[in-house]
């Protein structure tokens, strides 16, 4: 395919329908690659498929998540064997004294956790779901408080890994001078309008002034009935690989030490944070410092032999499995879409309209739908980025505000879609149906989307 054209639309809708339909991600990705391919060269779906498949999995990006979430998974594993998550679960509980406040102490542990939106979700989810089960809070609505504390608290940080990828993308394509990434970056936090409102709209969700609508209604309602989080998923019928991970992390808290001691929560997520911080907001760094203190911490206390240590971190990195597979296959489907020029079909066909006072808009409705349709929140502004800013600069718009429309729309896509790496790890991360965690919040995405286009309209 040589020419942007409409076809290019075709797998995205293909898999959005087959997410809603089979709840079935993985799967859904995968047909939506085959389709694109179909599309892109007939008669070599196989052999494409297999190079792509192979570029994908030597991409540095993918070995890297696959290291920190299967690892991120060995240090719940421990987290949760050792008592400590269940210690840190008996003290909020203290504190938490119905379904508002446990669901703020999620809000305000998810802005405290700034570095890396991947630790935000698998962390705040993993901790907080037994003090929000205890006040009959559906899993789905703890999953949007988590995801909407991940990316968008993220992008608005300029120590967290968003700002320190996109503010290399910035100095790549002479957007900010050497050196002046950050600075560059910082500006634009102001603009960064959809980020800015998840976080209000999710605070107005806790609070009661936006009411639940929707899918949430329903399982807010069956939430307070009384049925346990837990029943909402049919733990006897695995049904789903992100089911039988909910299922597997309720074994090992049913293996945990009763008696565990908060300090052995408390210690490890301190160093992870600390030592990300600490290498330049490498979470892989931090990770294995975190892990090579913990071990013999733990060690020194005797929890559990250094053999069972293993096996748990072992059991804990499978547990990741089907996130990490998510990913892959959204990595897959990414490079097919960009085979079929998606995201400059997109591009060309709302050029006509991008003018200095409806560019940031247009801009972030734009990437905002090819993050949506693609699940790649950093791989769209990356392609995005050569294109819009020269445009930008050639009509005279705004440089920050085009610069936060598109981390807004990176952000909106990273919350939003049912298959992004962030919306599966908050997923994960609170033992909620994939699916039923895109479904849910969508509604409340969709709404600070839109007042984030009526805001760049008015800036601009």
């Amino acid at each position: 395919m040589s020419e942007p054209t409409a076809l290019s639309l075709i797998p995205p809708a293909v898999v959005l329908t087959l997410a809603i339909w089979l709840r079935r991600p993985i799967l859904s990705l995968i047909i939506g690659a085959l389709v694109g391919l179909l599309l892109y060269r007939p008669g070599e779906v196989l052999p494409q498929f297999a190079a792509i498949s192979l570029n994908v999995m030597a991409d540095d990006t993918i070995g890297w998540l696959i290291l920190v979430c299967g690892s991120f998974g060995a240090l719940i594993a421990l987290l949760v064997r050792t008592g400590g998550a269940m210690a840190f679960g008996r003290n909020a509980l203290k504190l938490a004294k119905g379904p508002r406040s446990s669901l703020l102490m999620t809000f305000l542990l998810g802005i405290v956790i700034f570095v890396d939106d991947y630790l935000n979700a698998l962390t705040v989810g993993s901790t907080m779901k037994r003090v929000t089960d205890k006040f009959n809070v559906s899993r789905e609505m703890l999953a949007y408080v988590v995801d909407s504390t991940a990316a968008p608290v993220c992008v608005l940080v300029p120590l967290s890994t968003w700002a320190v990828f996109f503010g290399g993308l910035l100095v790549d394509n002479g957007v900010a001078p050497p050196g002046q990434a950050i600075a560059v970056y910082m500006q634009a936090i102001p603009y960064m309008l959809y980020a800015w409102l998840a976080i209000v709209v999710v605070v107005l969700v806790i609070a009661g002034v936006i009411p639940t609508v929707g899918p949430m209604k329903k399982a807010q309602q069956m939430a307070a009935k009384g049925a346990p989080a837990l029943k909402q998923v049919d733990l006897d019928e695995v049904q789903t690989s992100d089911e039988y991970a909910v299922k597997a992390m309720e074994e090992e808290f049913a293996n945990a030490d009763r008696q565990g001691k908060l300090h052995n929560f408390l210690v490890p997520i301190i160093l992870l944070v600390a030592f990300t911080v600490y290498f330049d907001i490498d979470v892989w760094l931090g990770l294995l410092a975190t892990l090579a203190v913990t071990l013999p911490y733990y060690a020194v206390q005797r929890l559990m032999p250094l053999a069972e240590m293993m096996e748990q971190m072992i059991d804990g990195f499978k547990s990741m499995l089907p996130a990490i597979g998510t990913v892959i296959a959204a990595f897959v489907f990414k490079d097919v879409c960009d085979k079929l020029m998606l995201p400059q079909y997109v591009i060309e066909s709302l050029s006509p309209f991008m003018t200095a006072n409806l560019l940031p808009a247009v801009v972030f409705i734009a990437m905002a739908l090819l993050a949506f349709a693609t699940g790649s929140s950093w791989g769209i502004f990356a392609v995005s980025i050569p294109i819009v800013m020269p445009l930008a600069q050639s009509v005279g718009a705004d440089i920050p505000l085009v610069i936060g429309a598109l981390l807004s729309a990176s952000s909106f896509g990273s919350q939003a879609c049912f298959y992004s790496d962030s919306t599966v790890l908050a997923a994960q991360g609170s033992g909620c149906n994939l699916v039923s965690h895109g479904l849910t919040q969508l509604p409340y995405a969709l709404f600070a989307a839109v007042l984030a286009v009526i805001g760049f309209l008015l800036l601009a």
